[in-house]
């Protein structure tokens, strides 16, 4: 019997890395992509088949989507994605090119990956999409103003979708990471040095109390509630492999907490608590 098969993006370190591991040794075929070709030289020494695919790159997507099609015959199973990053900033900060920026990574390159394997999903009459969002992704926190947005419209993309795909066997499913141990806050160190001004910003007191100190020193120990990378690989392994995925997968205690107090409390009393 051929194995099943996965495309996963942002393979180069966290989440993306441990998925691909993780399923490789379940016996998945795993496209693991990055978007440096030395990363996916790393992960092809480890023994994983690895390319290039790019989401600020139609190209670099669709020749990954054609490399994965040949490979499979055409009868990918499924796509998980993952790749994106963060620019810290307060919104009123942020300049119009930040957030073209970001959208095309986080979302546009995403949307545009799913409406290419599509095709072929519908065509051998089965899929699993699922796409990586975020407890930012319904409850918003200040100065991640451009994640959370482009999280917020992964969500609503995705229930459309899900809600589109009703009359299929092509399975739509959100993963909602709250802390995880990774490398997005030392990888977001680059965008927010090339975008946002804060040492001429008007809240500039702000970042140097609150930004800076997070984002520039090194954490010595794991934030409160943070988990690994395993955490989210078991979500993902549930709904590549159980015959009813669920429609959204909670991961860590606060978005949970955070779940919870969405639907019971009034915006401004969540307001409060966000801003704890």
């Amino acid at each position: 019997m051929p194995k099943h098969s996965i495309l996963i993006t942002g393979c180069s370190s966290g989440i993306g890395e441990h998925a691909a591991h993780t399923l490789h040794q379940r016996g998945w075929r795993v496209f693991a992509t990055c978007r440096s070709q030395n990363d996916c030289d790393t992960l092809s020494e480890k023994g994983l088949e690895s390319f290039v695919l790019d989401y600020d790159s139609s190209q670099s997507i669709n020749n990954a989507v054609a490399k994965v099609h040949e490979l499979t015959d055409g009868k990918l199973d499924a796509l998980f994605n993952n790749g994106a990053y963060a620019i810290p900033s307060r919104v009123e900060d942020l300049p119009r090119d930040a957030l073209r920026s970001i959208f095309e990574t986080n979302l546009f390159g995403q949307f545009e990956l799913i409406n290419a394997v599509l095709p072929k999903m519908r065509e051998h009459g089965h899929g699993r999409i699922i796409n990586n969002s975020s407890v930012l992704g319904f409850a918003a926190q200040p100065f991640r103003g451009a994640y959370n947005s482009t999280k917020f419209a992964m969500e609503g993309l995705t229930d459309t979708l899900r809600l589109e795909l009703h009359d299929t066997n092509i399975k739509v499913v959100l993963i909602e990471p709250g802390p995880i141990g990774t490398k997005i806050r030392e990888n977001s160190i680059p965008h927010f040095e090339r975008w946002i001004d804060w040492k001429n910003s008007l809240v500039r007191e702000k970042y140097e109390e609150q930004l800076i100190p997070r984002l520039y020193t090194p954490a010595t120990k794991k934030d409160r509630f943070e988990l690994n990378c395993s955490a989210v690989t078991s979500k993902l392994i549930h709904a590549l492999e159980n015959t009813k995925p669920k429609p959204r997968y909670y991961v860590t205690t606060p978005t949970h907490v955070a779940g919870l107090l969405k639907r019971v409390l009034s915006t401004s009393l969540l307001d409060r608590v966000l801003l704890r």
